[in-house]
């Protein structure tokens, strides 16, 4: 299998090639909520047999980024009002946990790799590649969490993460979305993991209000341009 969304690495089970290239798909709006998903469709199309794809939607039901449909096969589950209010309050302790520590254990290489990726989404986003922007800023809350260097801390925000990457694909004011990266980089790159930990849940608390309690699901629903 090689696409252009996965190429495929060869040390990597083919299931989680197949898993990660469907899971990008849906969060950059190729697959939008209520997209039926069959296995044999997405067998051929990726040149590989029914296995890896069915192993592949399994994760991705453990996850919740598809659901069941019966008898006939899995769909692109939608987030609700509430899902998006739940997602805040989970993120709202882990991800400010993630930057505590983060603040304590970055050294000189992660440091670069965040401003790498910073770096790189303004100059996509100066470019006007908007996508690419995007993946830019989704790569660096990844990072953070990597830097933190905790496996519970990363097991527990791995199922979430992909969830919030689709959210903030909605997020207009790219712009002022690197400027908040900008600040937490610093506040990360000052050693001081209580100044990481503030910054970090201001920017949530900025993003909460952004998506009130009352939002419709289907305003989550569009792609990307």
């Amino acid at each position: 299998m090689r696409t252009p969304d996965a190429p495929r690495d060869k040390d990597r089970p083919l299931r989680e090639t197949v898993r990660d290239t469907i899971r990008v798909r849906i969060f950059e709006g190729h697959y939008a909520p209520g997209t039926r998903l069959v296995e044999r469709d997405l067998a051929a199309e990726f040149h590989v047999s029914r296995l890896p794809v069915r192993e592949a939607l399994r994760m991705l039901r453990q996850e919740g980024i598809i659901s069941d449909r019966g008898g006939r096969g899995a769909e692109v589950s939608a987030l609700s009002a509430k899902d998006v209010a739940d997602l805040f309050d989970v993120r709202n302790s882990l991800e400010v946990l993630a930057c505590r520590l983060a603040a304590a254990r970055a050294d000189a290489d992660d440091l670069r790799t965040l401003e790498g990726l910073l770096e790189a989404a303004e100059e996509f986003l100066a470019k006007g590649s908007l996508l690419e922007a995007h993946r830019a800023n989704s790569e660096f809350h990844d990072a953070i969490t990597r830097i933190a260097d905790n496996d519970f801390l990363r097991s527990a925000l791995e199922p979430l993460q992909g969830r919030m990457h689709w959210l903030f694909r909605h997020v207009d004011d790219l712009p002022e979305l690197l400027r908040e990266h900008r600040a937490l980089y610093l506040a990360i790159a000052s050693g001081d993991p209580e100044r990481a930990a503030a910054r970090s849940a201001s920017h949530i608390d900025k993003y909460r209000e952004q998506f009130p309690s009352d939002t419709a699901p289907s305003a989550l629903s569009q792609p990307v341009p």
